[in-house]
């Protein structure tokens, strides 16, 4: 399982050129998930992210989560950061998870991060065509994978 965050001052995601949603300061958190990932990859991983200390505290140092900063979260499921572009110049998404078994594990993602903050996030629709429209704030972005734990 792999996340891409991306520290925000604002974020909008339109999904099926229909439902906007909008948020402020905060997280746009991108989800790939690979037929190995199990419950246990999204326990660390949603962890890991509600504690990843990365928004400034009064003396402007990265030090609060966004927790601790009271920000917004949207998640949105992402296929494409499980391609393999080894060969040639098409990627191959073989990598990443059938629906069948990623819906569950983005349902559970959602809820836990839902619990992990202590209010609602936002979030994307599995599976559907989806515009997000954001400021990144530094800019902060990281690249987390539940297989690689450094």
């Amino acid at each position: 399982m792999r996340i891409v965050i991306q520290r925000v001052t604002k974020a909008k995601i339109t999904i099926d050129r229909l439902e906007e949603k909008t948020m402020g300061v905060g997280l746009v958190v991108l989800l790939g998930i690979t037929h190995e990932d199990t419950e246990e990859d999204v326990f660390w991983l949603v962890n890991k992210m509600v504690h990843l200390r990365i928004f400034n505290d009064r003396h402007g140092v990265m030090n609060r989560s966004v927790k601790d900063a009271a920000g917004s979260v949207l998640i949105v499921s992402q296929f494409t950061l499980m391609a393999a572009t080894k060969k040639g110049n098409r990627p191959s998404y073989l990598g990443a998870a059938k629906h069948e078994h990623a819906t569950p594990l983005y349902e559970l993602f959602l809820q836990q991060a839902t619990m992990g903050l202590g209010r609602e996030v936002l979030s994307g629709k599995f599976g559907a065509d989806m515009q997000i429209d954001l400021t990144n704030d530094g800019p902060v972005t990281l690249v987390i994978d539940s297989k690689n734990k450094e």
